[in-house]
C-alpha cells in the first residue's frame, strides 16, 4: 500500500527559541531560505505523499499561510517581471498537494498530537515528520523509508546511533539485526538513562505508522513528562505487530536545539548554488578568528 499521508506534529511552543519564537512558530524559524516545516513538507513530497496534515496549536496560523496562495504578493512579483521569484512562491504548494490543518486542544505530548489526526488517516498507513529534525538525504531520508515500507508492510522508524551520554534525549530501540541497516526491533524506551538504554539506536524524527498504532496510543498511560508518548503506542504495537528500525542513509541536524539549528543553517548556505561560495570565502576569513 502507498503511504499518501503524512502528519506534522506543529503544535509545540519552541521555548528553548525564545524570545525569537514569542510571536512566529518555531517551525517558521528560516534556514537559509526556507522555513524548517517547508524542508519536512519537500521531503514528504519527494516521498510520494500528497496529503500533508499539520497538527496545530495557538500562534500557527503562519504556517497555515504560508502554504496558502498568497494572491498580491504573486501579482506584484508578475507585474515587477520577477518571474523566478514568482515560481519559488508557486512552487512552495504544488497543485496537486493537499494541506489539512487540525487543532490538538491541549499541549499533551506527541502522541496524543498524532492521536489528533487519526479521523484524517482514514485507517491507513501513515508517516510523520518532526520539522525540528531537519534530514539530509540522497535519496530524501523519508523516500529511503517508504521504499522500505513497501517491502516490509510494516511499520518503520528512522534510527541512527548516538552517543550513550544522549540517550536520555531520544526514544532507544534494541532488536535482532535483520540486515547492514535493520532492525526487527524488539524493544523501544523513552528517554532512558544512559545506564538503562538498551542499546544507542536513536529514534530520530521520521515514523512510517500502520494505523493500529492509535489504539496502542490510547491505551497507554501517561509516560515520561506525564505526556502521552508515541514510543509508548510503538511499543505496545510490538506485541502484535513487527516494527523495524531503520538506519537511514544521510545527516540529521536537531534544529530544536540552537546548536543544530546554526550548523543546519551554515552547512546548508555552503551547499545553496548561489550563496555558497561567497559565504564559504567569509567563513575563511573568520578561522583565525575561531581559533583564538
Amino acid at each position: 500500500m502507498q503511504i499518501t499521508k503524512a502528519i506534522f506534529p506543529v503544535a509545540g511552543l519552541g521555548t528553548r527559541f525564545l524570545p525569537a519564537t514569542k510571536a512566529q512558530p518555531k517551525e517558521m524559524l528560516p534556514v537559509v531560505d526556507k522555513p524548517l516545516i517547508q524542508y519536512a513538507v519537500e521531503e514528504a513530497y519527494a516521498a510520494g505523499i500528497r496529503e500533508m496534515i499539520f497538527v496545530t496549536g495557538r500562534h500557527k496560523r503562519p504556517i497555515e499561510d504560508h502554504f496558502d496562495t498568497a494572491f498580491e504578493l504573486e501579482y506584484e512579483l508578475e507585474q515587477a517581471g520577477k518571474l523566478e521569484l514568482l515560481r519559488t512562491v508557486q512552487s512552495i504548494k504544488p497543485d496537486d498537494m493537499e494541506c489539512v490543518f487540525v487543532r490538538q486542544p491541549k499541549s499533551l505530548g506527541l502522541g496524543h498530537a498524532v492521536l489528533c489526526g487519526e479521523r484524517l488517516v482514514r485507517g491507513e498507513p501513515f508517516a510523520v515528520l518532526l520539522a525540528d529534525d531537519l534530514m539530509v538525504g540522497e535519496p530524501p531520508v523519508l523516500q529511503q523509508m517508504v521504499e522500505q515500507f513497501a517491502a516490509l508492510k510494516s511499520s518503520i522508524l528512522a534510527v541512527q546511533e548516538v552517543p550513550a551520554e544522549h540517550t536520555r534525549r531520544y526514544g532507544i530501540v534494541a532488536g535482532n539485526t535483520v540486515s547492514e541497516r535493520l532492525v526487527n526491533v524488539q524493544r523501544i524506551v523513552e528517554k532512558p538513562a544512559p545506564d538503562a538504554a538498551p542499546s544507542r539506536l536513536g529514534v530520530a524524527g521520521r515514523y512510517i505508522l500502520t494505523p493500529a498504532v492509535f489504539d496502542q496510543i490510547r491505551a497507554q498511560p501517561r509516560g515520561v513528562g506525564g505526556e502521552i508518548q508515541l514510543t509508548d503506542g510503538i511499543a505496545g504495537l510490538l506485541a502484535s505487530e513487527r516494527v523495524y528500525a531503520y538506519c537511514y542513509e544521510g545527516k540529521r541536524y536537531d534544529c530544536g536545539s540552537k546548536e543544530g539549528f546554526l550548523e543546519a543553517n551554515v552547512e546548508l548556505a555552503l551547499r545553496h548554488p548561489q550563496i555558497g561560495p561567497g559565504f564559504a570565502a567569509y567563513l575563511r576569513t573568520l578561522t583565525p578568528q575561531i581559533a583564538d
